[in-house]
């Protein structure tokens, strides 16, 4: 029996597990090598990315996802990320899934509304 998730599943599962603050579901869905590319910074390796999953973690509320469009081991995800500090930030989200785990994220939204409420913060 195949127990390996499919890509529109992993990228399913990562969202929840993040939105939920489950760092070690996470774990379990990225690769070790992961590379991660975003508005806000870049992570190489599974330990960076968690770092940055838990950072933006901090003030996330909810992952309203709008829709998840897969071809093969290739998934894009656009939601909006509402956060404490900030309006709802349109996002999208590209994973590149190998052997069952996600080994590429690039992640592209319009940060200045994040950056102005974690200057708030301060």
């Amino acid at each position: 029996m195949n127990t390996t998730k499919t890509a529109r599943e992993l990228a399913e599962t990562y969202f929840t597990a993040w939105e939920e603050g489950d760092f070690e579901a996470l774990r379990g869905l990225l690769a070790e090598d992961v590379d991660f590319v975003g508005a806000l910074g870049t992570a190489s390796g599974v330990e960076e990315a968690l770092a940055g999953l838990k950072g933006l973690g901090q003030v996330l509320e909810k992952i309203d996802v709008k829709v998840r469009v897969t071809e093969g081991d290739e998934v894009i995800t656009w939601f909006d990320l509402h956060s404490r500090v900030a309006p709802p930030t349109a996002t999208a989200n590209w994973m590149h899934v190998e052997d069952g785990k996600v080994t590429r994220i690039r992640v592209t939204f319009d940060p200045r509304g994040l950056l102005a409420g974690f200057e708030r913060q301060d």
